[in-house]
Formats: structure tokens, sequence, C-alpha cells
């Protein structure tokens, strides 16, 4: 017998938006501030998403690889307020060089910030709940049901934004995707980061400059690394490549991976080590993820005790905690209007319908090896993300953020990350929040007021003249 369904709340929000990870809580965000009534529902008790549940840090990167900051708006907007709070050094050099810059935060004031960004806008949130079905109605969604400690709850909305990051409202609501990569349908491993305290920096960084050639330098060279491992004032590496394969000969650790990875938080000490690799299993299969979990526990428990034993700087190393919730890289990718390609990418592809800009590198993690594949940008490089590729055919009135909007696997890879997806979530509710206000879906919003009120949220877009017509989906 099926459960009875908890009448729904009075009234219709303008913007229901089903995920609170960065790229939902910036969409959110967005849509309120436009005057949207707007709810944000999400799974856990706390908002972030791959920054807070999923224990991922640093931010990188809101800069291409010459430096140029090509990520702005209200991403950056919460940078700054968190400085404000003494909870982020802004952006400062990476030192493991793979991009121009990171930006640590501390990940318990992110939580306290997102709320209170989107609650100062007039927005809603409903924390501990999941997506149970969709009601459709005239190819529309008309509602989403929800569970949660009240049961299952109809909740209705104007617009939909699906920014659960593995597109299950798109999935429940029969919008065709594809999964990983076309080949063979694997998708990039997932990771279980762990955060360890008193870690000895100061010894770390001693190491590093005294055997540069246990680091990866790439793509800058050593000299570079090794000078901005002296002036950037937290430490990010990947390497301890002697120590790690000799580990891993002996037994000591099953992670297929090649190299550690490490980055120093805004408190000195402080480290998340974002190196197990759990490869071959389906996130959005709800089995195959548990089983990931155990994985990933047990394999930070190797790299721990790896540590520990072997790593400079880290004899007297305390384990804080595991994440809350495994990393996931990788599910679904939507089939949009637009299916961006890493061509788009690496050429810097102009659209006449350009929400967002990137400029970090192809980086796949790879889904049945230990290596990481990365295809470089040009230095100036600043890719552009359509809002097409945010849209689906059907549902008409549902929008799609995050790392699983339309694209390849391979372009997927670039702007997956975390400054990149806050400013898709920006320009997903700003469309939904106009769509809603003008009483149609989002795909008849005329494009120059969307791009009107991103600009007026401090957004980056490429100007006009650089601008171009877009190529046929």
């Amino acid at each position: 017998m099926s459960a009875p369904l908890i009448p729904s709340p009075a009234g219709v929000y303008d913007v229901l938006v089903l995920g609170g990870g960065v790229s939902g809580s910036i969409a959110a965000i967005a849509a309120a501030r436009t005057g949207a009534r707007v709810l944000l529902v999400e799974e856990h008790g706390f908002l972030g998403g791959s920054l807070t549940a999923m224990g991922v840090g640093p931010m990188m990167s809101f800069h291409n690889p010459s430096g140029e900051q090509v990520v702005r708006g209200i991403p950056d907007e919460l940078i700054g307020r968190l400085q404000a709070r003494g909870a982020s050094l802004g952006h400062i050099p990476d030192t493991t060089t793979y991009c121009s810059t990171v930006t640590p935060f501390d990940s318990e004031e992110l939580k306290i910030e997102l709320e209170t960004m989107l609650t100062e806008a007039g927005g809603e949130i409903l924390f501990h709940t999941q997506l149970a079905a969709t009601e459709l109605a005239d190819h529309r969604l008309a509602a989403v049901v929800i569970c949660n400690k009240a049961g299952l709850t109809p909740l209705r909305a104007k617009v939909f934004i699906d920014a659960t990051g593995d597109a299950d409202l798109a999935a429940r609501a029969g919008v065709t995707f594809t999964y990983g990569r076309t080949a063979d349908g694997l998708a990039q491993p997932m990771t279980m980061n762990l955060k360890l305290a008193n870690v000895d920096t100061a010894a770390v960084r001693d190491y590093a400059r005294r055997h540069p050639e246990d680091f990866l330098w790439s793509p800058v060279g050593q000299a570079e690394g090794l000078r901005r491992l002296a002036s950037s004032p937290r430490l990010s590496l990947a390497g301890l490549l002697g120590a790690w394969k000799a580990a891993r000969e002996r037994g000591e650790v099953d992670v297929p991976r090649d190299q550690v990875l490490f980055f120093e938080t805004p408190t000195p000490g402080v480290v998340i080590v974002n190196t197990s690799r759990i490869t071959g299993l389906n996130a959005a299969d709800p089995f195959q993820l548990s089983r990931a979990e155990m994985i990933g526990r047990r394999q930070c428990s190797q790299i721990f005790r790896f540590l520990r034993q072997h790593a400079p700087g880290f004899a007297a190393a305390v384990r804080m905690d595991t994440a809350a919730k495994v990393g996931v890289r990788e599910t679904r990718h939507v089939a949009g209007l637009y299916q961006i390609t890493a061509d788009d990418i690496m050429t810097s592809q102009a659209f006449d319908d350009a929400i967002a800009l990137g400029g970090y590198p192809i980086d796949i993690h790879a889904p049945s090896s230990e290596t990481t594949a990365t295809t470089r940008l040009q230095p100036s490089a600043r890719y552009q993300i359509p809002l097409r590729s945010l849209m689906v055919e059907r549902p008409e009135n549902l929008l799609v953020v995050g790392r699983c909007i339309s694209a390849t696997h391979e372009a997927a890879a670039a702007f997956r990350v975390s400054p990149i997806a806050m400013a898709i979530g920006q320009a997903g509710g700003v469309a939904a929040a106009e769509a809603a206000r003008r009483g149609v879906n989002p795909a008849q919003v005329p494009f120059a007021a969307i791009r009107e009120r991103l600009l007026q949220q401090g957004a980056q877009l490429p100007s006009p003249e650089t601008s171009a017509p877009a190529a046929t989906a």
C-alpha cells in the first residue's frame, strides 16, 4: 500500500531548485534576487554539495591559465563574503601548478554563508528531503513529489531546476541522457576525500624544495612551481612519487592512482587529501554507490597510514574525518538543446547565448586506469557555456545546471569544477526566474533579458562582439 501524500504547501513556487550543491545554491540565490519565490530542496542538512558533503577543496579555478579571472558574479561575491568572515584567503597561486590559482575556504563557514545569502534574498530552504516522483502534464513538470520526515509531499512550481549533479530530476522526468564516455559508458572514478590536522607543512615545503623530482609540476615546470611554493600562503602538492610507488609495490596500498594529491585549507596544518580512486562503479546506482562509500573509506585508511609512515611532515598528523559522502565526478549527461564538445572547449567556441565562461583544462581521471589525462588550454582561453546546454526539449519548464548539463564526457571534464558550475547555476537561476515572471518556458525568454540580468548580478560574460551565432545542435 503506497503512502498517502501530505497536502502540498499553499501556492506555487516561481522556481524550485532540486539539489543544494554550490551550483544549485547559487541558482537559488540568483533567482531569489530577482524577486522570484524560490524553494531550494536539499538531501543533507546543509548546503555546499561537493565542497561540504564530499569534502572537496580548494575551489579551482576562477581563472584561466594566464591568470585572467573568468568567473565573477555571485560566485566571486561568495568568496569575498567568506574572506570578510576570515574563512577564505581568496584566490592564491596554485603550488601544484595544475591551475594558475586555487581558492581555499572553510567548509563550515561556507555552509553558513550560502544559507545566509539565500535567506537574505528571500529564498526558502528545505533540508533532509529527497526526490520521490514527478508529475507531468502537457510536456511540462507540474510537480515533484518529495520525501522527508513529513512523508510524501507534492511541490508545484512554474519552473524547475535540476541541480542534483546526477540529473536525477531530469531522468525521472523522462529526459534522454548518456552516462560516462561514449565508447564504453564508463565514468570518471569517484573519490573519498580525507581531512588531516597537525601536518607540519613547513617540513613538507622543505622536502619539496630539496626533492622537486618527487613532485609533478605540469604545465609550467619545476622552476615556476618552486617559485609559487615559496610565495603562496598555503600548500598544494601532487607527488610523493617514489614512496607512493614503493608502498603500492609492497601491497601497503591498493589505490589505483599514480600520485598523492593534497591541499592545505585556510587553517594552517589542516590538509585535504584527494587521492583515493574508486573505479568501475556507477554512482547513479544506489547499490554501487553504497559499495563505493565502503571502498573509499578503506582506501582513506590506507592513505592515512601511508602518509604517517612515509611522508615528510605527516608523522604526527591526526585524522579529522573522511567526507560525509563519496565524491562523484561524473554520472549522467542530459541530452539538451545543444551538446558542448571538447572542440568547443579547446577552440573557445563563441556562442550567441553564452551565459558563463571557464578556463579549467579538460581533466579526465581515467575511468579504468591509474592515470589522469589532461588536455591543456591556450593561456588566454575563455571557453563559453551556451544557455541551450542547460535546456531540454521536454519537460519545457525544466533547466539543468552543474556538471550534468548537455555535454560530452570530455567537455564535462573541463567545466565540472565548482567555480564554473556556480557560474552555470547563476545563469540557470536567472533564466528560470525570468521565465516564471513572464509566464513562459525558459526557451521562450529573449536571451537579451537574461544577459542583462546576469550582467546586473556581476557575471563575467563575453562582450557581444566576441560572441557569434552558435553552431546548429
